[in-house]
């Protein structure tokens, strides 16, 4: 991964409101000229550097959570997502959440929930994704802060009972990316050696690859047109 800033981290913000201001004052402007602020320079393209961009304005918006299992901004109990959009506005691909817990299931359920947690309020960032446009002359858009309502979170819910009893029942190597209406589970792991334990059909250990929850784009698209007006 190529560093996303050379200069030391922002502040981090001490309300909604300021994070809020932060990211809309990053909005109109390219992941180059973010990058130069930053005192480094833009890889060639995501291949090799798939986070670079959510890392990069972590850095310009003040992140302090890293890689630990938090919100973004834990002070303020907000995650970061960034959205790669096309031309016409729509996402480009899912949202990765958080990794599935495949194991150590007893007395989980979607109340205290990692995801849950995850996605109580989350400060969206569409950035243009297009392929022929060169990363550094991809613009930032204008930010979204944003909480599940009721039926979103009952679809959440929905999708996210319906995974986890899969699991829980030795099914999870039967899933597949087109069960669940809004939320999907896939395979997330660097290489298919990276393998962790699962249970299986008859409740013996089994390894597998590490699994995630990702947003369909059918479901972040109707968030993006429902505040954006497309």
């Amino acid at each position: 991964m190529k560093p996303v800033a050379k200069l030391p981290p922002k502040s981090p913000p001490t309300s909604e409101q300021d994070l809020l201001a932060r990211a809309h004052a990053l909005a109109g402007m390219t992941l180059g000229e973010l990058a130069a602020e930053a005192g480094t320079i833009p890889p060639p393209d995501l291949k090799r550097d798939k986070g670079w961009v959510g890392q990069l304005l972590e850095w310009h918006l003040g992140a302090s959570a890293g890689s630990k299992p938090v919100p973004d901004f834990a002070e303020l109990g907000i995650e970061l997502k960034t959205i790669p959009v096309g031309y016409n506005g729509k996402p480009l691909e899912t949202t990765f959440v958080c990794v599935a817990p495949l194991i150590g299931l007893h007395g989980l359920n979607w109340e205290n929930s990692h995801i849950r947690h995850k996605l109580a309020r989350v400060l969206w960032i569409p950035v243009e994704g297009e392929r022929e446009i060169p990363l550094a002359e991809r613009h930032v858009g204008s930010p979204l802060l944003w909480s599940p309502s009721a039926e979103e979170e009952q679809q959440l819910r929905q999708d996210w009972e319906e995974l986890m009893d899969m699991i829980v029942l030795g099914r999870v190597e039967h899933i597949t990316a087109r069960h669940g209406e809004v939320l999907q589970l896939r395979p997330k792991a660097a290489n298919s050696r990276a393998l962790t334990e699962a249970y299986g059909a008859n409740g013996q250990p089994i390894k597998t690859l590490p699994r995630g929850f990702y947003l369909k784009t059918t479901f972040t698209a109707s968030l993006l047109e429902r505040y954006f007006i497309l």
